[in-house]
């Protein structure tokens, strides 16, 4: 008998009877008993072979692979009061990454997790406070109300979250107040982490990371009780060692996710996420602001590790997340849920800023010593339905949300200023943290929500969304202990946010749609790194309009999107002191085209790229009309390459390349920072060893080892991350 379908499908079908030693292992993992130094096998029964007259005929299987590499378009993503719906049947611009992506391509940051989405440039560094900082057309995203975790907010400051941990990353692109409620329209992340399985799964993974960090990783999940009831799925990772940009790391994370089907129709769930994630030494940020204007940067510099920071330096942060809820389907066509979840993050950072002087790499020394912590509160609650209207199908998404959102800053902050220096020269700035930090109230920020989207299907091929959503917003900032100023209090109710959209598929595997959304942004309070850190912001309105197109034809996938966004400007605008000044200022515009593809060439050969065409400007305000936005580059270009090697099975090579154009890194358009083109290079091998599933896996980022100015934030650049490899070895039991 031949078969077409993978060899894991092979397996999964072929016929077995697990023997007790088998069931053993798995109840031992469950509880703890110690297994090492025993192998254990599963092992099967060989079937008594049929007598030669009674062979049975030559039978074909065929299944179709999946492009592993594009847009991914059939898969599901959470679109908040939109409800989970696959990326071919959003009316957006949508963006999945699957865990095994992440693994292969030996992800480390959130710049790297949409290296081949060409509407995402990078501004992250993994190892500082800018951790989050990520720019999707044009638009650097907020890491107040940007990022999610299970479809709940949480504040990303900071924060470099355990990849290895997450079942997949989704990006839903631009503006996206009716879908999850106040946020930057640049887009909105989404973390989901590693679910329940239905079949028992275990796995231990090791790890090496450039220039000298180990990592382990345990994975377990399965069911137990009566009918399988009860679900769990647990992972552990530890981290150490000195990174490529960095002096040092030490990490431990742990993820939690359980389930319970009560009954047939009633299941509860838990996620949670609790890391320590320490950090020594990591390449610091670079300030322009003080560059001359019409002057240009320094020659580009190496981002490793230890050049401009030491083991004083560091950045500590803690993340708990805990999330809990009820799902319960009234029957095959209606069902009600509910979930609540806590957050809090809080982080102690002793940084510096190099404030660059002129082109000849002078600066100024600026050391921030100080801590800050937010906490996160979420309920939402929805039904969601099918019902008919004569010759009309309607899908319904209802609910209610309440969030609430706290930010504390430290007293005893310290800023103050070191030797002065060039970057050309070797780095003598020291300076050790004070003992501990006394934090006070800076400010809250609260919503309520109701929102309501309806599709309606007017035909076969025709349908049409509306939505609303309906916000009564509080917002409080309290000022400096022992000041009279900076306590403000901003309060809006009835703020509407409406999203519409028109839907057309020609065919079932293509939809054409034109989308309209609005969404408030801005809001809460000015971080430290500017010198009216504590002040509250308002929100203000932002809008999208798209057209687009999205197909999946099997052996080729394909996007297409147009796209405008209006959005009040906002940046730090350097007004002579230690400190820029972070201000609202005008309106900025971006629009332009993206597109996507892959396709799969033969049984050995994937194709995949990305370009985006951005055309940004500042529209109003008292400076820099007609400028272009800074961050913003006006072309960005991706390829990927992936080949089964046929005569090693289970082998398969990658190439990635990225081109980001040039960017400009002030808002008075005067000072550019150049573009660039990186190569990563991979590959991965899988086979069976005693029975086990053996996943070898090799990563080299930054091929070329290009050094480049990277933008990060309106006035800030930092060097490129230097190349590093990474190598894992995981077996699956």
């Amino acid at each position: 008998m031949t078969s077409s379908l993978p060899n894991a499908a092979r397996r999964q079908h072929a016929p077995s009877r697990v023997r007790p030693l088998a069931a053993f292992a798995r109840m031992a993992v469950l509880t703890g008993f110690p297994l090492c130094g025993v192998a254990f096998a599963q092992t099967t029964e060989p079937a008594a072979a049929a007598p030669a007259e009674q062979a049975l005929p030559a039978v074909t299987v065929s299944a179709a692979q999946e492009i592993e590499i594009g847009p991914q378009l059939k898969k599901k993503a959470s679109g908040g009061a939109l409800g989970n719906r696959s990326q071919l049947d959003t009316p957006f611009s949508t963006t999945i990454v699957t865990g095994e992506d992440l693994a292969d391509r030996q992800v480390t940051k959130i710049g790297d997790v949409f290296f081949n989405d060409a509407s995402v440039s990078d501004n992250s560094n993994a190892n500082n406070a800018w951790a989050s900082y990520t720019t999707v057309r044009g638009l650097q995203l907020d890491w107040r109300n940007a990022y999610k975790i299970n479809g709940m907010p949480f504040i990303s400051y900071g924060l470099t979250l355990p990849y290895e941990q997450l079942e997949q990353v989704e990006l839903l692109k631009g503006a996206s107040g009716f879908m999850y409620g106040f946020g930057n329209p640049g887009g909105t992340v989404n973390y989901v982490t590693k679910r329940p399985t239905e079949q028992f799964t275990a796995s231990v993974e090791l790890g090496y990371r450039s220039s000298h960090v180990w990592t382990e990783h345990v994975d377990v999940g399965g069911r137990a009780g009566p009918d399988n009831m009860f679900g769990y799925r647990l992972n552990l990772t530890h981290e150490e060692g000195k990174p490529s940009n960095a002096v040092g790391i030490n990490r431990n994370s742990v993820s939690l996710g359980l389930d319970a089907r009560i009954t047939r129709d009633l299941t509860w769930t838990f996620d949670g996420i609790y890391q320590d994630r320490n950090t020594w030494g990591a390449t610091p940020t670079f300030y322009t602001g003080s560059l001359p204007a019409g002057g240009q940067l320094p020659g580009v510099v190496s981002g490793r590790g230890g050049l401009y920071a030491g083991p004083d330096a560091h950045f500590y942060s803690n993340l708990q997340v805990y999330q809990t809820g009820l799902r319960y389907r009234l029957n095959d066509d209606w069902t009600v849920s509910t979930t609540y979840s806590f957050s809090k993050q809080s982080r102690s950072r002793n940084e510096t800023t190099l404030n660059l002087q002129n082109a000849a790499g002078d600066y100024t020394d600026f050391r921030y010593d100080g801590a800050e912590s937010q906490q996160f509160s979420n309920w939402t609650s929805m039904v969601e339905g099918k019902f008919r209207t004569g010759p009309f199908r309607h899908e319904l998404v209802a609910g209610l949300s309440w969030q609430k959102q706290i930010d504390r800053y430290s007293t005893n902050s310290v800023y103050t200023q070191l030797a002065n220096g060039n970057i050309y020269a070797p780095y003598t700035g020291v300076y050790y943290s004070q003992t501990g930090f006394n934090k006070y109230r800076a400010g809250d920020t609260e919503q309520k929500a109701a929102f309501v989207s309806d599709t309606m299907y007017l035909t076969e091929k025709w349908s049409v969304l509306g939505g609303l959503r309906v916000t009564n917003y509080e917002q409080n900032g309290y000022g400096f202990p022992g000041t009279t100023g900076g306590n403000t209090n901003f309060t809006k109710n009835g703020l509407i946010t409406p999203t519409a959209a028109i839907m057309f598929k020609p065919m079932p595997s293509t939809t054409l749609y034109a989308s309209y959304v609005e969404s408030f942004d801005g809001g809460g309070i000015v971080s430290s790194f500017y010198s009216n850190a504590g002040a509250a912001l308002t929100p203000a309105k932002s809008r999208q309009y798209e057209v687009g197109a999205k197909t999946d034809q099997g052996l080729w996938t394909g996007t297409a999107a147009l796209f405008r966004i209006e959005q009040r400007t906002e940046f730090g605008r350097n007004d002579g002191g230690t400190l820029p000044v972070f201000v609202q200022d005008g309106k900025s515009i971006y629009q332009g085209v993206e597109m996507a593809g892959s396709t799969r060439i033969g049984s050995q050969w994937e194709v995949g790229g990305s370009a985006m065409y951005l055309d940004s400007y500042y529209d109003q305000g008292q400076l820099n009309i007609g400028n272009r936005v800074a961050g913003a580059p006006n072309w960005i270009l991706t390829g990927r390459i992936s080949y089964r090697v046929p005569f090693v099975p289970g082998l398969k090579v990658g190439l990635d390349g990225k081109y980001t154009g040039t960017t400009k890194v002030r808002p008075e358009g005067d000072l550019t920072a150049g573009g660039y083109t990186v190569f990563n290079l991979g590959a991965s091998y899988s086979t069976r060893v005693a029975g086990k599933e053996l996943t070898l896996r090799a990563a080299l980022t930054n091929l070329a080892n290009k050094r480049y100015w990277g933008f990060q934030y309106a006035g800030y650049v930092q060097p490129a991350d230097p190349r590093a490899v990474s190598l894992t070895a995981k077996i699956a039991y």
